[in-house]
């Protein structure tokens, strides 16, 4: 099975891009089936699967959350990432350091957010982490 994962990208994506990719209605459910599909791997952490949870049962509910957690586990292209190093790359909102921290240890090809604070990262030289908005990336897939 690994293998078979080595020549797809691989990729990190932030909540805010899982939550509008999630419902069939969404002008981006395409993002959802890509990853249904097998077009990248997602690279996750603990902390990451557990605010995928959080917020899409905030903004739909507990069965959706499952949904996506359980498709998302069960995922051969899916890949638990552990991090052993917190770099501390964004001081505006600390909280989105789990994305980038993730995205460092699993050496993804594309951190894809649509949150401002990871513009921050443009700056920084070392380590280098490839960010792009969730439209950008559909030119990727």
């Amino acid at each position: 099975m690994l293998e078979l994962l080595t020549n797809k990208m691989r990729v990190v994506l932030d909540t805010n891009c899982l939550l509008v990719s999630v419902q069939e209605y969404s002008g981006f459910y395409w993002l959802w089936q890509a990853f249904r599909n097998k077009k990248f791997v997602l690279c996750y952490s603990d902390e990451i699967l557990d605010e995928y949870q959080e917020i899409i049962e905030r903004y739909y509910s507990h069965a959706l959350g499952k949904y996506v957690i359980d498709a998302i586990l069960n995922a051969p292209h899916a890949e638990p990432i552990k991090v052993y190093y917190r770099w501390q790359l964004i001081a505006a909102d600390p909280d989105d350091n789990k994305f980038v921290d993730c995205a460092v240890s699993a050496n993804v090809n594309y951190l894809v957010t649509n949150d401002k604070h990871f513009k921050a990262l443009e700056y920084i030289d070392f380590p280098k982490v490839n960010i792009l908005t969730i439209d950008e990336f559909k030119g990727k897939i």
